[in-house]
């Protein structure tokens, strides 16, 4: 069965109206949100590139250092294959990011080819890469390529706004947030989402790019 692409805010309705009818505790989040932002992004290597930017860093912090990497050019491979490490330390990166980018740079991948596959292959395909884990790959399957039955249950921000929403004693290993997410399919993505937008309202700072 072909996998449904998150195109819409009307995407993002239906989804929601999907989650209300699976979830009860839902509710409470759709409540208090206004709007679900969509953050469809475009794909490829600068969009790869500035996920894993983003590990393990605040929004703020991810956003100032790949503002630094657009202005040094720094987003496109050529280039990448052309400085030292010194210029990609320069711009903000860790000596552990610096080599994840420079393995991304050298990855031959198909991006094209990508969007044909099923969300299952695409994590496997992308996780070959060093640098690029479950998270990240689970990231650019759900804002690049649009797939709506996704989750990434590694993401902080996404365990904490579940222990809130969910009243937990604590946070969700990543084990446990996969499955409870198992039974928010086919609208995974749009559970992402909201919850994001749930640590937002409830933490008032942002917990994805």
């Amino acid at each position: 069965m072909e996998e449904r692409i998150i195109t819409s805010q009307e995407c993002i309705s239906e989804g929601l109206v999907a989650l209300n009818k699976l979830e009860p505790k839902f509710r409470q989040a759709i409540n208090a949100i206004d709007e679900i932002p969509l953050r469809r992004t475009s794909g490829g290597f600068d969009r790869l590139l500035s996920t894993i930017v983003s590990q393990q860093l605040s929004v703020a912090a991810a956003d100032a250092i790949w503002k630094k990497i657009e202005l040094a050019g720094l987003n496109q491979i050529n280039k990448i294959k052309k400085v030292s490490d010194q210029d990609l330390r320069q711009v903000g990166l860790s000596k552990q990011k610096v080599r994840y980018v420079r393995s991304l740079a050298n990855a031959k991948i198909n991006y094209d080819a990508l969007k044909a596959m099923p969300t299952s292959e695409v994590v496997s395909e992308l996780t070959q890469v060093s640098g690029v884990g479950n998270w990240t790959a689970e990231i650019y399957a759900m804002f690049s390529l649009g797939r709506a039955d996704v989750f990434a249950p590694g993401d902080l921000a996404l365990q904490e706004a579940t222990r809130l929403l969910f009243n937990l004693p604590e946070r969700p290993s990543e084990k446990e947030l996969r499955v409870m997410a198992k039974e928010w399919s086919p609208w995974q993505a749009v559970a992402a989402r909201l919850l994001w937008s749930y640590y937002n309202d409830q933490k008032k700072r942002e917990g994805i790019r």
